[in-house]
Parts: C-alpha cells; sequence; structure tokens
C-alpha cells in the first residue's frame, strides 16, 4: 500500500505589461516543464520540456504545444481545450500550460498544488488537493464517483465534472477541483503494471495515443517512481529554475 502523489508549482515574474511563467509538474509516472512569456495579453513563447515520462514519443508533444502561442491570456486554466485540440497534445503539458496562462492572466505570484491519493482499498480512497500547503479539497472517492462531501456528491470522475465545477464554483475552487480530478483519474495507473506494455494503447486520447503513433511510442521501462514515503521530493530539481536563478537581476 502506498500513495499517488503530485505536485505542480506554477512562479511569474511580471515585468510591467510582459512577463515570464514558469510551471513544473510531477508524479510517479511524469515530470513536465513549461515556459512561456507574454506580452501585454498574449501568449508569445511557449516551451514544453518532458524530464520524465511513460513512452518514448511523449517528449515530441512539446511541438504541438506551441499551438498555443498567440493565444489570449485566460485566467481559466481549461481555456487552453477551446485554442488547440486536446487530443493531439500531452494531457499533463497542455494542462500545465493552462495553468501557467491561467497565472498570467491573474498576475499571481507563486501557486503551488499537492496532492495524494492513497491506494484504493475495495475501490475507495480519499483524495486530498493542498494549495500553498493549506489543505483545500478532500473527496471520499468509490471508483470513479465522488461519495463526499456536498456539494461534490455522485459526481463521476469521468464525465462533466470541469463543467460543473466551472459554471458552480468560485474560479479558484473550480481550477482546484479540475487538478484534483485528473490525480484521481491517473492514479488509478498505481494498480497496473505499466512495465508490463510494450507500446502506448491506441485511444486517440492524448499525442502518444493516437491510433497512427500509438506503436511507436515505447513503454520505458522504469519511468514510474514511488513517492509514498519521499512527497517532499516532487519538483525539488526544478527549485532553481522556478526561482528564476539563471535570469539577470
Amino acid at each position: 500500500m502506498g500513495s499517488f502523489h503530485r505536485r505542480i508549482v506554477v512562479a511569474t515574474c511580471h515585468r510591467a505589461s510582459a512577463g515570464t511563467v514558469r510551471a513544473s509538474l510531477e508524479d510517479d509516472f511524469h515530470h513536465f516543464r513549461v515556459e512561456l512569456t507574454h506580452e501585454v495579453e498574449h501568449v508569445v513563447h511557449l516551451q514544453g520540456t518532458a524530464v520524465r515520462h511513460p513512452y518514448s514519443l511523449c517528449a515530441s508533444a512539446t511541438d504541438p504545444l506551441t499551438q498555443l502561442v498567440g493565444m489570449c491570456l485566460d485566467k481559466v486554466a481549461s481555456a487552453v481545450t477551446r485554442a488547440t485540440d486536446a487530443s493531439a497534445q500531452c494531457t499533463h503539458l497542455l494542462d500545465l500550460a493552462g495553468l501557467a496562462i491561467a497565472a498570467a492572466a491573474t498576475r499571481s505570484a507563486r501557486r503551488q498544488y499537492d496532492i495524494e491519493v492513497p491506494d484504493r482499498v475495495d475501490g475507495r480512497t480519499t483524495a486530498v488537493l493542498s494549495r500553498d500547503r493549506q489543505p483545500l479539497l478532500r473527496w471520499e472517492l468509490h471508483d470513479t464517483t465522488i461519495t463526499a462531501p456536498v456539494p461534490f456528491v455522485g459526481i463521476s470522475l469521468q464525465q462533466g465534472l470541469a463543467r460543473w465545477a466551472l459554471e458552480t464554483l468560485s474560479p479558484d475552487l473550480a481550477e482546484a477541483a479540475i487538478v484534483l480530478r485528473r490525480c484521481a483519474v491517473i492514479s488509478l495507473g498505481r494498480h497496473k503494471n505499466l512495465d508490463a506494455q510494450r507500446h502506448a494503447v491506441p485511444t486517440g486520447r492524448c499525442h502518444a495515443q493516437q491510433p497512427q503513433r500509438a506503436a511507436l511510442a515505447l513503454r520505458i521501462i522504469g519511468s514510474t517512481w514511488d513517492f509514498s514515503a519521499r512527497a517532499s521530493e516532487l519538483c525539488r530539481s526544478d527549485a532553481g529554475w522556478l526561482a528564476f536563478a539563471d535570469l539577470p537581476t
């Protein structure tokens, strides 16, 4: 028994009407970075980096991510799904880019999400999200349905949660709920022997899983790491980069 862990850190460096945002995501299965530059209200540069990923072709998903260049800044992170075909992107790079763009729009200085989803027992677990080290969301789950607390009772993780959250909750809480929903779903991967796969499954849901690409997206053996007892190490290697230590003062 253990737990799935994910950390997301978004840091901004503002300069009048322009600025740079750097965002890092690391969990059991992934480690990605996104950097964007914006001027006035538009994204003018966007670069993704795949540090650790499950399939050999995941890294090539940094190319389609540049389709977001020119997008208007939007305070809603999921607005990126209206600017590009999400199924042609890496899901996690796209999520991270959305959070970075939202941070640019709101001009927030720094935001950190920490998520834990213990391994399920008889299909049940409790998913917890903290924002800036303060507890924010705690969901009781049975399989892929939220059973507590109100107002989330009965909502499925697989369909409709994002739209419901954006229509029902405050923008900040909706963003957090969408982040937690993603983690609650992908945490199920801890119950599978992913290294037994030869290549990605052709579901068509993301860049590496497109039917024309899946057979070439070979499984990277050993790319899954267990942070059950060392969640504090997540994104540690990104600390200097997130602090803009490489930029002139």
